[in-house]
């Protein structure tokens, strides 16, 4: 990939007063770092510039991967007006403003491309407002959002637009960032191996703020800093957990999956990012509690149990010691056998409830409590489960009209393979009560 920067290129000349960040900033799209599905030469951006069709897009992804200045590069490429403005600052007649200036720019023979950062801040119909300018050509919109757009976006605005994914900078995109500091600068970086793989450690793929503590080591002068060194003087970035947004359901879905997937490695990681990353334990303790149920049920029926002993160990110590006895369940639900067999089987159960909702049950398993009632038979023929010689009665508990259903298909997993054969044994017993008394 080309590089912004020659080594031997004379700085600019209010280069000292503007913030590293701001002098690495790519001028033409080949320059960007990272995100090549996008500008690679096979790139989806690539190849619409490449048609000269640019369609309104929503960029979707972390801070400080290049949102904003692909936008800004975008516009450069197809000689367009760039107004950029930001949802948190911004209200009704800000945005009226810009149409406004935009259509006179249209009837210029100008197009404009209206950059919005964290276009998700804008309520319904702010985010309706862009509509019209949309289709009949007067802008471009170009949208950032770190949330996910299927929630965040109207569906209307969506369905005019482009969904793109902005990944996080990798490793050797942070590498390659650095080297176009170190360029701008004049001088290589003053750390060792290890120091400078913690900094990408602590700039967590976002390179706005890799370019933020390269300034900040910059300004300390040319000593050469070991990895504890630096480790002393910069504080970690934190890492990437909105407990209301996207990251925080990628994130317990990730938790989830990796329970349901008998991996307990994985299973304590993703609980780690959460509780590092400041969720509320209870919110962890009801969600694996759903978890027992939901992948686990029968198949080991002390799961439940298991987290409801932690969530209330939990509330009795609280934090850091009470996160323990979570962990300690989370393993314990990793390492059970799976079944979603009861899940299964009460959705399968509500599918004919909603169909045959006002079917009566049978008249011999009715209460008789009046005079009327044992008139119309009900309790008639009922036969009492446990006067019976092998405590089963064998008979049919579901409405006179409604056909057996079928719902729980225990797996041969865990305290089912047991269920299961109970279940065979009844069905087996049932078939031969209902034919001794035909």
């Amino acid at each position: 990939m080309a590089d912004l920067f020659d080594q031997d290129a004379p700085p600019s000349k209010h280069a000292g007063n503007r913030p590293l960040a701001d002098r690495c900033r790519p001028t033409k799209i080949t320059d960007v770092i990272g995100q090549q599905k996008l500008i690679g030469s096979d790139g989806s951006l690539t190849i619409m510039l490449e048609s000269g069709n640019l369609p309104s897009i929503i960029f979707w992804g972390p801070p400080g991967v290049g949102k904003t200045t692909i936008a800004r590069l975008l516009a450069s490429e197809v000689n367009m007006h760039f107004v950029q403005m930001s949802a948190i600052y911004s209200g009704v007649s800000d945005l009226k403003k810009q149409f406004e200036a935009a259509k006179i720019r249209h009837l210029n023979g100008k197009s404009t491309l209206l950059f919005v950062d964290e276009i998700h801040r804008f309520n319904k119909s702010q985010q309706d407002g862009f509509l019209p300018f949309i289709e009949n050509g007067t802008i471009v919109l170009v949208g950032a959002t770190t949330e996910n757009p299927s929630f965040e976006l109207n569906s209307a605005l969506l369905s005019r637009a482009q969904v793109m994914l902005l990944e996080r900078l990798s490793f050797s995109d942070l590498e390659l960032i650095t080297q176009r500091a170190e360029r701008e600068m004049k001088t290589p970086l003053p750390l060792d191996g290890e120091a400078r793989e913690l900094l990408f450690e602590m700039a967590d793929g976002d390179g706005r703020s890799l370019l933020n503590l390269i300034e900040q080591i910059f300004n300390w002068g040319a000593e050469m800093l070991n990895k504890s060194q630096l480790s002393s003087r910069l504080s970690k970035r934190a890492a990437q957990y909105d407990k209301n947004g996207d990251a925080h359901f990628n994130i317990i879905s990730a938790l989830h999956k990796s329970v349901r997937g008998s991996d307990p490695d994985a299973a304590l990681y993703w609980l780690a990012r959460m509780l590092e990353g400041g969720e509320d334990p209870r919110y962890i303790a009801r969600r694996i509690t759903r978890m027992a149920i939901e992948d686990i049920g029968l198949a080991d029926m002390r799961a439940q149990d298991v987290c409801l002993q932690a969530w209330q160990t939990y509330e009795r110590l609280g934090s850091p010691e009470g996160d323990l006895a979570l962990a300690q369940a989370v393993l314990y639900l990793a390492l059970a056998p799976k079944s979603n067999a009861s899940y299964k089987a009460y959705k399968n159960a509500l599918i004919s409830a909603k169909k045959t909702g006002s079917k009566m049950p049978p008249k011999h398993i009715l209460n008789a409590p009046t005079k009327l009632m044992k008139d119309m038979a009900y309790g008639n023929d009922y036969l009492y489960d446990h006067d019976q010689e092998d405590g089963f009665s064998g008979q049919n508990y579901f409405p006179d009209d409604m056909p057996r259903g079928i719902y729980y298909l225990p797996v041969e997993r865990g305290e089912e393979r047991e269920l299961k054969k109970r279940i065979e044994f009844f069905s087996k017993l049932r078939v031969n009560k209902n034919k001794s008394t035909k």
